[in-house]
């Protein structure tokens, strides 16, 4: 049962699930606008800092292996990514961005943030800062991979 009080705050759990949901469904209407699943657009966004390796990948994005091949799979048919030898370990492919899939990655990501940095338009910059502040220790603390690069922090096609 969801938690009020007298000044209609919920509880940290109901915040962070509904914050949760509604992030996700703002991603999700992204990536449908640009042709794209979620997790396609999770692949290309993570793709954008550097190529990866299959088992790396996984990991990132939290798939089994049969769940990222069908994913890699489905993106590399559409041409926007591409496997590749891996130059330390010549049994291993690395996952990588074709020109297509950097430019759609690039207009994908920008708009993606655009429409999740709008989601705190009600904010006064210091809540802004403190919300960050907060949910930045709950990712560290708990080790959640860099699926998703702050814009300006070393994203590049």
């Amino acid at each position: 049962m969801e938690k009020h009080d007298d000044e209609g705050r919920i509880g940290v759990v109901a915040a962070l699930v509904r914050s949760t949901f509604l992030v996700n469904a703002v991603y999700a209407e992204s990536a449908r606008e640009y042709g794209l699943t979620s997790q396609q657009g999770q692949l290309l966004c993570v793709l954008m800092a550097q190529p990866y390796g299959m088992s790396e990948l996984g990991a990132t994005l939290g798939l089994a292996k049969s769940s990222l091949t069908g994913l890699v799979d489905r993106t590399e048919r559409n041409g926007l990514v591409r496997r590749s030898p891996d130059p330390h370990d010549s049994r291993a492919l690395r996952i990588t961005l074709t020109r297509k899939g950097s430019e759609l990655a690039a207009v994908f990501y920008t708009e993606t943030c655009r429409r999740i940095e709008s989601l705190t338009a009600g904010l006064a910059g210091a809540d802004r800062d403190t919300l960050a502040d907060l949910l930045g220790r709950v990712v560290q603390d708990n080790k959640v991979p860099m699926v998703f690069l702050e814009p300006g922090e070393g994203a590049h096609a």
